[in-house]
This record gives C-alpha cells, sequence and structure tokens, in this order.
C-alpha cells in the first residue's frame, strides 16, 4: 500500500448484519491478499470500532507483512517493468530451500476467490439479480438489496438460465 500510514484506524470486530454479510469487511471469513507491505504501520490505532490492531489481525490470519519500504519506488518499479513475482522473508542469505515463485497466471484466481455454492439474499425480494461471483465486494450485494431486488449469488462456473432471472450481474474479479 503506497498511503503514508497504514492501520491508523485499526481493525473492527466482525459484525454481521441482517442478511449475514459483515458489516466492516468486502469479504465474509476471508482475507484474499497473501502479503502486505507498507511503509509505515501504526501501532496505536485511534478508532472507536478499533478492535485489533492491522498487526494483531494479519497474525490472526498468519498473512505476513513488512514495514519500513518505499512503497512509492516499489510501485514506480512496478509500473516500469510491469507485475513483478515477490516474497516476503526473514533473511538475506539463502540459499531460499522452499521459496520458489509459483506464477499467478497459472492459477484459476477466479476460482479461488468464488463462492462454491448458491447463496440466496431476500428470498422475495423482486426484481431477482442473479450475481455471477468472480471476487464480488459485498457492497455489490448490498446495493441490490437497499433496492428490494433479490440476489442469487453463485460460482463463477455456473450454468446459467435465463429464465431464472430478471437480471445478470458479472461481479468482478480478483486484484
Amino acid at each position: 500500500l503506497t498511503y503514508p500510514l497504514i492501520g491508523n484506524y485499526g481493525i473492527p470486530a466482525e459484525e454481521f448484519d441482517e442478511n449475514n454479510l459483515s458489516k466492516h469487511f468486502e469479504s465474509n471469513h476471508k482475507i484474499w491478499v497473501s502479503g502486505l507491505i507498507v511503509g509505515e504501520i501504526c501501532e496505536t490505532p485511534s478508532h472507536w470500532r478499533q478492535k485489533q490492531t492491522l498487526h494483531e489481525w494479519m497474525v490472526q490470519h498468519k498473512i505476513p507483512g513488512i514495514a519500513g519500504i518505499d512503497t512509492r519506488a516499489l510501485t514506480k518499479k512496478i509500473r516500469e517493468n510491469g507485475t513483478i513475482l515477490g516474497k516476503i522473508v526473514q533473511s538475506v542469505d539463502g540459499p531460499f530451500v522452499g521459496l520458489e515463485f509459483e506464477d499467478q497466471n497459472k492459477r484459476n484466481l477466479v476460482a479461488e476467490v468464488s463462492t462454491k455454492k448458491i447463496i440466496t439474499y431476500n428470498p422475495k425480494g423482486s426484481p431477482r439479480i442473479c450475481a455471477v461471483d468472480c471476487g464480488l465486494k459485498l457492497n455489490q450485494i448490498r446495493c441490490f438489496l437497499k433496492r428490494g431486488a433479490r440476489v442469487d449469488l453463485v460460482p463463477w462456473n455456473h450454468k446459467l438460465n435465463a429464465k431464472d432471472f430478471d437480471g445478470l450481474f458479472l461481479s468482478n474479479g480478483p486484484g
């Protein structure tokens, strides 16, 4: 992240609304990032909803991170050279056995982040929206629900039948 100070609001408690959607996060029950690089991390957050620091939350979810990096210079390097594979390691001395790079382009990231089963929100609502989950953010569902729609969230590879819905929503992908 390139913002100068990260984590100054802390992490709120995991709470769910009447539709079982996370109130404060854009994905239910899962952190999708595999590592976090920041310039500076706030160790004493201040927000009335804060229950954990970013560091505590990352440790709880086994997400590695590193601070003290010039993230703007890193971003510039990525812009100039394209996507760069990287790993967060604690030692500068090799050999780095077991730290081989996995090419993200060879993985089906959409399949990894997509729901595995059909989930219906507001079953009596109208119109009926079929939302194909390719990396959906929860606020996209909330927007439909606020308008009274029924939302059938389906996996990325679900067979679609136009008779089963009034509107089709293809969500954005991961990343």
